[in-house]
């Protein structure tokens, strides 16, 4: 993932806290289990030698303690919740790898690919087991397991989505729409980050009105997410983002600027033929083609189609929508705000 250049004092607190409790935490599992762990959170090699950590930039913790704060409580109040959503979204990545065979993150080997597929699930499934266990201790551990329950069913509905829009076709009637996406986007990426900020203000005692109306500006929020990392999974720079150019083209993905560009003018009628641009692409991704130069011409299309630009506005009208909601709700949160907004900056 780019850097997002959020906050860094806030970073650099989040990490504090959260690093000495993901150790202790994954120190429970069996040895076996818990090297895998290592790897995957960025610890370790492969053969378990330590290294220096490259864990990501945690944004789910951050946000999770920084609403914590934000609603009045410490910054420590809501460690437990950011554990779990930290966790929680280790585990997806290291599910998700497998799910789409991809052999790198962040420009190591995927865990399935260091260890093999069997141990690679049960490495993750362990992570969703100690996830769950840390939402619920502490005071409102019924709330908060409540919370994490409820994004793990959206998650795993999300991901279903995504995978059966693989088995549609790309036009006509049977076609994946652009508000399709949308909403699987909003269970597979949004119902997580939506969980870290409604977990952050539950942990600080803040009443249950306030914790959805943060897990729906974390859902918009992770919306905005997700359609810039779509741009990102087609033009993004290897060297940033940990994968190949095109990544998302090869696999033939129906990520948002895909289906946008399909249907440059809005949401399609099953009637609706489309420019000779947007049939040249469909024909072209139907084809199978995965060289160079087909998924170069491919993202070309794309982006004449205008669907690259209209990716990134929905992205900003989401964005715009979480900051709203979180400006009505906490118009002092400097730096709260500040990581909401640094999202958009992973495009430049």
């Amino acid at each position: 993932m780019p850097d997002i250049g959020f906050p860094a004092g806030a970073l650099a607190r989040c990490r504090r806290l959260l690093e000495p409790a993901m150790r202790a935490t994954v120190a429970d599992l069996h040895p076996w289990t818990e090297r895998m762990a290592a790897f995957t959170l960025g610890w370790s090699d492969i053969d378990g030698t330590p290294v220096e950590a490259d864990t990501g930039k945690g944004l789910r913790p951050a946000l999770a303690m920084l609403c914590a704060e934000a609603a009045g409580g410490s910054f420590e109040s809501a460690l437990p919740g950011a554990v779990a959503v930290e966790l929680v979204h280790v585990f997806s990545l290291v599910h998700d790898d497998i799910i789409d065979s991809d052999e790198r993150r962040r420009h190591r080997p995927a865990v399935w690919k260091a260890y093999g597929v069997g141990p690679a699930v049960l490495a993750g499934d362990a992570l969703l087991a100690l996830a769950v266990r840390s939402a619920a201790s502490g005071p409102h551990a019924a709330a908060a397991a409540s919370l994490l329950s409820s994004a793990l069913v959206e998650l795993v509905h999300g991901q279903t989505l995504d995978m059966a829009f693989e088995e549609r076709p790309w036009t006509g009637p049977e076609a994946v729409t652009v508000a399709e996406y949308t909403s699987m986007a909003a269970d597979k990426t949004g119902s997580l980050i939506g969980c870290a900020a409604a977990l952050g203000v539950t942990f600080a005692g803040a009443p249950a009105g306030l914790a959805t109306r943060m897990y729906g500006m974390g859902r918009d929020l992770g919306l905005a997410f997700q359609m810039v990392d779509d741009v990102l999974g087609i033009w993004g720079d290897p060297a940033r983002t940990g994968k190949p150019v095109f990544g998302d083209l090869r696999r033939r993905k129906k990520t948002l600027p895909v289906l946008a560009a399909l249907a440059p003018s809005g949401p399609r009628s099953s009637g609706s033929a489309g420019t000779s641009a947007s049939r040249e692409l469909a024909l072209l991704l139907s084809s199978g083609a995965e060289d160079e130069d087909a998924v170069r011409l491919a993202a070309d299309l794309i982006e004449k189609e205008g669907g690259r630009d209209r990716a990134l506005s929905m992205a900003a009208d989401h964005a715009s929508r979480a900051l709203d909601t979180l400006d009505a709700a906490f118009p002092e949160a400097r730096d709260l705000r500040a990581l909401i907004t640094s999202l958009l900056d992973r495009t430049h």
